[in-house]
Protein backbone atom coordinates (compact mmCIF):
# COMPACT_ATOMS: atom_id res chain seq x y z
CA UNK A 1 0.00 0.00 0.00
CA UNK A 2 1.16 3.47 -0.65
CA UNK A 3 0.17 6.38 1.34
CA UNK A 4 -2.40 8.78 -0.35
CA UNK A 5 -3.86 11.67 1.00
CA UNK A 6 -6.85 10.66 2.31
CA UNK A 7 -4.18 8.88 4.51
CA UNK A 8 -2.55 11.87 5.83
CA UNK A 9 -6.19 13.15 6.56
CA UNK A 10 -6.51 10.51 8.71
CA UNK A 11 -3.84 11.10 10.74
CA UNK A 12 -4.22 14.56 10.92
CA UNK A 13 -8.15 14.28 12.10
CA UNK A 14 -7.06 11.58 14.79
CA UNK A 15 -4.17 14.00 16.21
CA UNK A 16 -7.12 16.94 15.70
CA UNK A 17 -9.96 15.24 18.00
CA UNK A 18 -7.61 13.10 20.72
CA UNK A 19 -9.16 9.82 19.88
CA UNK A 20 -10.34 7.83 17.36
CA UNK A 21 -13.63 8.04 17.84
CA UNK A 22 -14.04 12.04 17.27
CA UNK A 23 -11.84 11.56 14.14
CA UNK A 24 -14.09 8.82 12.49
CA UNK A 25 -17.32 11.15 13.28
CA UNK A 26 -15.23 14.01 11.45
CA UNK A 27 -14.28 11.49 9.07
CA UNK A 28 -17.99 10.38 8.61
CA UNK A 29 -16.64 6.51 8.61
CA UNK A 30 -16.74 3.97 11.56
CA UNK A 31 -14.04 3.66 14.65
CA UNK A 32 -13.51 0.12 13.66
CA UNK A 33 -12.71 1.02 9.81
CA UNK A 34 -10.50 3.79 11.10
CA UNK A 35 -8.70 1.34 13.29
CA UNK A 36 -7.91 -0.42 10.54
CA UNK A 37 -6.99 2.47 8.35
CA UNK A 38 -4.18 3.66 11.09
CA UNK A 39 -2.91 -0.57 11.16
CA UNK A 40 -2.50 -0.10 7.64
CA UNK A 41 -0.79 3.18 7.49
CA UNK A 42 1.54 2.24 10.56
CA UNK A 43 2.38 -0.55 8.62
CA UNK A 44 4.21 1.56 5.58
CA UNK A 45 5.14 4.04 8.03
CA UNK A 46 7.11 1.00 10.15
CA UNK A 47 5.59 1.69 13.81
CA UNK A 48 2.59 2.94 15.83
CA UNK A 49 1.84 6.91 15.43
CA UNK A 50 -0.54 6.96 18.42
CA UNK A 51 -0.87 5.54 22.13
CA UNK A 52 -3.64 5.34 24.31
CA UNK A 53 -2.74 8.27 27.17
CA UNK A 54 -5.36 9.13 29.67
CA UNK A 55 -6.55 12.00 28.04
CA UNK A 56 -7.53 9.79 24.46
CA UNK A 57 -4.87 9.27 22.13
CA UNK A 58 -1.14 11.06 21.84
CA UNK A 59 1.36 10.74 19.17
CA UNK A 60 4.57 9.15 19.27
CA UNK A 61 7.60 10.22 18.33
CA UNK A 62 7.51 8.72 15.14
CA UNK A 63 3.33 10.37 14.57
CA UNK A 64 4.93 13.34 15.26
CA UNK A 65 7.30 13.51 12.75
CA UNK A 66 4.91 12.14 10.33
CA UNK A 67 2.01 14.38 11.41
CA UNK A 68 4.50 17.56 10.76
CA UNK A 69 4.76 16.13 6.98
CA UNK A 70 1.46 15.48 6.54
CA UNK A 71 0.53 19.00 7.28
CA UNK A 72 2.52 20.09 5.20
CA UNK A 73 1.71 18.24 2.25
CA UNK A 74 -1.92 18.88 2.90
CA UNK A 75 -1.39 22.56 2.69
CA UNK A 76 0.78 22.65 0.27
CA UNK A 77 -2.21 20.80 -2.10
CA UNK A 78 -4.67 23.59 -0.60
CA UNK A 79 -2.40 25.88 -1.47
CA UNK A 80 -2.06 24.58 -5.04
CA UNK A 81 -6.37 24.10 -5.33
CA UNK A 82 -6.64 27.91 -4.14
CA UNK A 83 -3.60 29.32 -6.84
CA UNK A 84 -4.68 27.18 -9.33
CA UNK A 85 -8.43 28.75 -8.71
CA UNK A 86 -7.04 32.20 -8.89
CA UNK A 87 -5.74 31.74 -11.83
CA UNK A 88 -8.75 30.60 -13.56
CA UNK A 89 -11.70 32.81 -14.71
CA UNK A 90 -15.00 33.05 -13.63
CA UNK A 91 -14.96 30.12 -11.17
CA UNK A 92 -18.16 30.01 -8.62
CA UNK A 93 -17.61 31.01 -5.09
CA UNK A 94 -16.62 28.25 -3.10
CA UNK A 95 -18.95 28.08 0.17
CA UNK A 96 -18.77 25.86 2.95
CA UNK A 97 -21.65 25.04 5.25
CA UNK A 98 -22.45 23.08 8.18
CA UNK A 99 -25.93 21.30 7.87
CA UNK A 100 -28.45 24.81 8.36
CA UNK A 101 -32.06 24.92 7.78
CA UNK A 102 -31.11 28.42 5.76
CA UNK A 103 -28.81 26.31 3.61
CA UNK A 104 -32.06 25.05 1.48
CA UNK A 105 -33.07 28.66 0.72
CA UNK A 106 -29.33 29.97 -0.08
CA UNK A 107 -29.25 28.04 -2.55
CA UNK A 108 -32.27 29.64 -4.16
CA UNK A 109 -30.91 33.08 -3.92
CA UNK A 110 -29.88 34.83 -6.43
CA UNK A 111 -28.67 37.74 -5.29
CA UNK A 112 -24.51 37.06 -5.40
CA UNK A 113 -25.64 36.64 -9.17
CA UNK A 114 -25.32 40.29 -9.41
CA UNK A 115 -21.38 40.03 -8.85
CA UNK A 116 -20.94 37.53 -11.81
CA UNK A 117 -20.38 34.80 -9.68
CA UNK A 118 -21.92 31.55 -8.89
CA UNK A 119 -21.95 29.29 -5.89
CA UNK A 120 -20.22 25.66 -5.54
CA UNK A 121 -21.19 24.40 -1.96
CA UNK A 122 -19.76 21.88 0.27
CA UNK A 123 -21.23 20.55 3.22
CA UNK A 124 -18.99 19.37 5.97
CA UNK A 125 -20.02 17.91 9.57
CA UNK A 126 -16.71 19.49 11.27
CA UNK A 127 -16.81 23.58 11.75
CA UNK A 128 -12.93 22.82 12.57
CA UNK A 129 -12.57 21.41 9.20
CA UNK A 130 -14.73 24.20 7.74
CA UNK A 131 -12.49 26.36 9.30
CA UNK A 132 -9.12 24.98 8.45
CA UNK A 133 -10.02 24.67 4.73
CA UNK A 134 -10.97 28.77 4.53
CA UNK A 135 -7.77 29.90 6.17
CA UNK A 136 -6.06 26.68 3.23
CA UNK A 137 -7.84 28.34 0.47
CA UNK A 138 -9.87 25.35 -0.05
CA UNK A 139 -13.47 27.53 0.53
CA UNK A 140 -13.66 31.68 -0.33
CA UNK A 141 -16.41 31.86 2.86
CA UNK A 142 -18.18 29.47 5.33
CA UNK A 143 -21.51 29.50 6.98
CA UNK A 144 -21.53 27.71 10.39
CA UNK A 145 -23.18 27.49 13.87
CA UNK A 146 -21.84 28.23 17.42
CA UNK A 147 -23.70 26.69 20.44
CA UNK A 148 -24.49 29.21 24.11
CA UNK A 149 -20.50 30.38 24.63
CA UNK A 150 -18.44 28.24 22.10
CA UNK A 151 -16.31 30.32 19.68
CA UNK A 152 -14.67 28.98 16.72
CA UNK A 153 -11.16 29.98 16.26
CA UNK A 154 -10.61 31.01 12.68
CA UNK A 155 -7.63 31.34 10.70
CA UNK A 156 -5.21 34.16 9.42
CA UNK A 157 -6.48 36.66 6.55
CA UNK A 158 -9.84 35.70 7.28
CA UNK A 159 -13.21 38.14 8.62
CA UNK A 160 -16.53 37.27 10.33
CA UNK A 161 -19.64 38.90 10.70
CA UNK A 162 -22.59 37.44 12.72
CA UNK A 163 -26.22 36.76 10.75
CA UNK A 164 -28.12 35.36 13.69
CA UNK A 165 -26.07 36.66 17.46
CA UNK A 166 -29.34 34.02 19.13
CA UNK A 167 -31.63 31.61 18.59
CA UNK A 168 -33.23 29.64 20.95
CA UNK A 169 -32.67 25.52 20.47
CA UNK A 170 -35.83 23.65 20.55
CA UNK A 171 -36.91 19.80 20.81
CA UNK A 172 -37.82 17.83 18.04
CA UNK A 173 -39.99 14.71 19.47
CA UNK A 174 -43.01 12.28 17.85
CA UNK A 175 -46.48 13.68 17.55
CA UNK A 176 -48.00 10.96 19.72
CA UNK A 177 -45.29 11.18 22.78
CA UNK A 178 -46.94 12.64 26.01
CA UNK A 179 -45.29 15.86 26.13
CA UNK A 180 -46.14 16.40 22.61
CA UNK A 181 -49.46 17.96 23.73
CA UNK A 182 -47.38 20.99 26.09
CA UNK A 183 -46.94 24.49 24.43
CA UNK A 184 -43.35 24.30 26.44
CA UNK A 185 -40.87 21.34 27.39
CA UNK A 186 -38.99 21.20 30.56
CA UNK A 187 -35.76 19.54 29.52
CA UNK A 188 -36.00 17.15 33.07
CA UNK A 189 -39.43 15.37 31.56
CA UNK A 190 -36.95 14.40 28.81
CA UNK A 191 -34.12 12.35 31.49
CA UNK A 192 -35.27 8.71 30.12
CA UNK A 193 -35.40 9.64 26.30
CA UNK A 194 -32.87 7.94 23.83
CA UNK A 195 -30.69 11.17 21.88
CA UNK A 196 -30.35 11.85 18.05
CA UNK A 197 -27.08 13.65 18.77
CA UNK A 198 -26.05 16.87 17.06
CA UNK A 199 -24.12 16.29 13.29
CA UNK A 200 -21.18 18.70 14.40
CA UNK A 201 -19.83 18.05 17.35
CA UNK A 202 -16.81 20.60 17.29
CA UNK A 203 -19.23 23.49 17.37
CA UNK A 204 -19.94 23.23 21.39
CA UNK A 205 -23.31 21.99 20.91
CA UNK A 206 -22.51 18.04 22.28
CA UNK A 207 -20.96 20.49 25.24
CA UNK A 208 -24.15 22.46 25.75
CA UNK A 209 -26.75 19.13 25.74
CA UNK A 210 -24.38 17.91 28.36
CA UNK A 211 -23.83 20.62 30.24
CA UNK A 212 -27.63 22.05 30.38
CA UNK A 213 -28.93 18.35 31.21
CA UNK A 214 -26.44 18.43 34.03
CA UNK A 215 -28.29 20.78 35.38
CA UNK A 216 -31.59 19.81 34.83
CA UNK A 217 -30.39 16.79 37.22
CA UNK A 218 -29.28 14.17 34.56
CA UNK A 219 -26.73 12.79 31.90
CA UNK A 220 -28.35 12.36 28.43
CA UNK A 221 -28.35 9.04 26.45
CA UNK A 222 -26.85 9.94 23.13
CA UNK A 223 -27.40 7.09 20.88
CA UNK A 224 -27.94 7.78 17.59
CA UNK A 225 -25.86 9.90 15.10
CA UNK A 226 -27.28 10.19 11.84
CA UNK A 227 -27.03 13.15 9.24
CA UNK A 228 -29.80 12.45 7.04
CA UNK A 229 -33.07 14.38 7.90
CA UNK A 230 -35.27 11.85 6.62
CA UNK A 231 -34.10 9.33 9.02
CA UNK A 232 -33.71 11.64 11.62
CA UNK A 233 -37.36 12.13 11.40
CA UNK A 234 -38.52 8.76 10.92
CA UNK A 235 -37.27 7.61 13.76
CA UNK A 236 -38.14 10.53 15.91
CA UNK A 237 -41.96 9.73 14.61
CA UNK A 238 -41.24 6.49 15.93
CA UNK A 239 -40.95 7.08 19.43
CA UNK A 240 -37.08 5.67 19.21
CA UNK A 241 -35.40 9.15 19.87
CA UNK A 242 -35.66 12.99 20.49
CA UNK A 243 -33.43 15.51 19.55
CA UNK A 244 -32.80 19.39 19.44
CA UNK A 245 -33.05 21.05 16.58
CA UNK A 246 -33.00 24.37 15.33
CA UNK A 247 -36.05 26.97 15.75
CA UNK A 248 -36.47 27.52 11.92
CA UNK A 249 -36.53 23.77 11.25
CA UNK A 250 -39.72 22.24 9.00
CA UNK A 251 -42.27 20.13 9.69
CA UNK A 252 -41.71 16.24 9.78
CA UNK A 253 -44.06 13.97 9.09
CA UNK A 254 -45.16 12.13 12.75
CA UNK A 255 -43.22 14.80 14.75
CA UNK A 256 -43.64 17.98 16.92
CA UNK A 257 -41.36 20.35 17.51
CA UNK A 258 -41.37 22.43 21.49
CA UNK A 259 -39.32 25.36 22.73
CA UNK A 260 -37.78 23.99 26.13
CA UNK A 261 -38.40 26.29 29.40
CA UNK A 262 -35.84 28.49 30.23
CA UNK A 263 -33.86 28.44 26.65
CA UNK A 264 -31.49 26.19 28.22
CA UNK A 265 -29.25 26.06 24.63
CA UNK A 266 -29.32 29.10 22.19
CA UNK A 267 -27.17 28.70 18.87
CA UNK A 268 -25.69 31.52 16.92
CA UNK A 269 -25.38 31.69 13.05
CA UNK A 270 -21.84 33.20 11.31
CA UNK A 271 -20.54 34.04 7.84
CA UNK A 272 -16.87 34.29 7.53
CA UNK A 273 -14.68 34.74 4.51
CA UNK A 274 -11.21 35.00 2.96
CA UNK A 275 -10.60 38.82 2.10
CA UNK A 276 -7.76 37.31 -0.85
CA UNK A 277 -11.30 35.65 -2.58
CA UNK A 278 -14.32 37.86 -1.74
CA UNK A 279 -14.27 41.76 -1.75
CA UNK A 280 -16.27 43.53 0.65
CA UNK A 281 -19.37 43.74 -1.80
CA UNK A 282 -19.44 40.46 -2.40
CA UNK A 283 -19.02 39.60 1.18
CA UNK A 284 -22.19 41.93 1.29
CA UNK A 285 -24.05 39.88 -1.12
CA UNK A 286 -23.33 36.56 0.50
CA UNK A 287 -24.53 38.30 3.94
CA UNK A 288 -27.68 39.47 2.58
CA UNK A 289 -28.22 35.65 0.74
CA UNK A 290 -28.02 34.25 3.60
CA UNK A 291 -29.83 36.70 5.81
CA UNK A 292 -33.15 36.75 3.04
CA UNK A 293 -32.41 32.69 3.88
CA UNK A 294 -32.90 32.44 7.46
CA UNK A 295 -35.74 34.98 7.27
CA UNK A 296 -37.60 32.94 5.00
CA UNK A 297 -37.88 30.24 7.74
CA UNK A 298 -38.94 32.44 10.87
CA UNK A 299 -42.10 31.65 10.17
CA UNK A 300 -42.03 28.19 10.13
CA UNK A 301 -43.20 27.87 13.63
CA UNK A 302 -45.49 29.89 15.68
CA UNK A 303 -43.40 29.81 18.72
CA UNK A 304 -40.09 31.09 17.38
CA UNK A 305 -42.21 33.74 15.06
CA UNK A 306 -43.53 34.97 18.55
CA UNK A 307 -39.77 34.67 20.36
CA UNK A 308 -38.52 36.20 17.36
CA UNK A 309 -40.69 39.38 16.84
CA UNK A 310 -40.35 40.14 20.76
CA UNK A 311 -36.34 40.60 19.98
CA UNK A 312 -35.65 42.68 17.19
CA UNK A 313 -32.07 42.65 18.01
CA UNK A 314 -30.99 39.73 17.33
CA UNK A 315 -32.73 40.60 13.47
CA UNK A 316 -29.74 40.73 10.55
CA UNK A 317 -28.98 43.90 9.15
CA UNK A 318 -31.05 43.75 5.93
CA UNK A 319 -33.62 46.30 4.34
Amino acid sequence: MQLELRHLQAVCRIAEAGSLGGAARRLGVSQPALSAQLRRIEQVTGGELFVRGRGGVEPTALGQFVLARARRVLSEMDALGADARALSAGGPLRLGCILLVLLDGLLAQTDLSMSGREIAVDLENSVTALARMLGAGRYDAIVYGEVNDHEVPLPEGTLARTLIPKEPFCIRLSAKHPLAGLDRVDLADLADEPWLTLVEDDDGGPEALVAACAKAGFSPSLRYRITDRKMQHDLIAAGRAVSLCQPTAPPGEGTVMRPLVGTPITGRIRVAWNRSALSAGQAELLYRAAARAYLANVDNNAFHKEWWDAHPEVHPAVD
